[in-house]
């Protein structure tokens, strides 16, 4: 059972749903990465989706977009965010981390060593971005052989047969993005969530997190109460973005804004 398999399995059986943040790797510098991710954890995530940045982004809107920009300023490769996890695992040995990005660098280093790499450095899961169910024969099963979790992107618009397509290669949960567009974006409609994420559990066995809109604890909790965790990245980019040069007050004011999600998310179950 890989870690993030064994935490949502905890927290269906306690009644609660995932928080699942996600913030880029090197942003707003690679030497405060760590530090961030334990604040998350602090602040009640789950698991934390930590973005590789990329030079060209596709799905992404102009908040992450620029996120990218900025650790990539400084350099921010994908064996540094390798390291990023390996020295967060020296403290924290419970929580999983997701690397959220783009194919290119992980064919850039060669898919077989980052997939010995990632395992070796502690990551739990990997969510490639523009990686197509057709084309994830050779990728997901390195993947998986090394008890990494080969996640994937469903969309409003994709049909049941790439549904079950995507199932059989995925593991650790699908992310289901809400609604057609890039990150970013806020027009979030929770009834056609609430009927589609009805519609993906008919069709495969693994948990269903939702992002794309979720941007504060009531959006957090209406989204909660239809899947079976909530990812929320934009909202805690932006706020990086405008804590940037003040470190200390980063960290509280992503409390601020992430604390109060948990507080949401477990209210559903009292």
């Amino acid at each position: 059972m890989s870690r993030i398999e064994g935490v949502l399995k905890s927290l269906k059986g306690q009644g609660r749903k995932a928080l699942i943040p996600f913030i880029t790797a090197g942003d707003p510098s690679p030497d405060q990465t760590v530090d961030l991710l334990h604040t998350l954890v602090e602040a009640g995530a789950d698991i934390i989706e930590l973005g590789v940045p990329f030079s060209d982004p596709m799905a992404d809107g102009p908040v992450i977009q620029a996120a990218c920009e900025r650790a990539l300023v400084h350099g921010t490769s994908l064996r540094q965010v390798l390291g990023m996890v390996r020295t967060f695992r020296e403290t924290n040995t419970t929580t999983p981390i997701v690397l959220m990005g783009y194919l290119n660098p992980m064919e850039a280093m060669g898919t077989a060593v980052f997939a010995d790499l990632a395992a070796e450095s502690g990551v739990d899961g990997v969510l490639t971005v523009d990686l197509p169910p057709e084309e994830a024969d050779e990728v997901a099963p390195l993947l998986t052989a090394r008890n990494l979790d080969a996640i994937f992107l469903l969309a409003p618009t994709t049909s049941d047969e790439r549904i079950r397509a995507i199932s059989q290669h995925s593991s650790g949960y699908v992310y289901y993005v809400s609604f057609k567009g890039v990150t970013g974006a806020s027009n979030i409609n929770v009834e056609e969530v609430a009927g589609k994420v009805r519609h993906i559990h008919e069709l495969t066995a693994l948990p269903v997190a939702v992002g794309f809109g979720i941007r504060d604890a009531g959006t957090a909790a209406a989204v909660g109460r239809v899947s079976d965790g909530v990812i929320v990245g934009s909202v805690l980019v932006n706020t990086i973005a405008q804590h940037q040069t003040d470190p200390a007050q980063l960290k509280r004011a992503l409390t601020d804004l992430l604390h109060p999600m948990r507080e949401a998310l477990d209210g559903l179950s009292s």
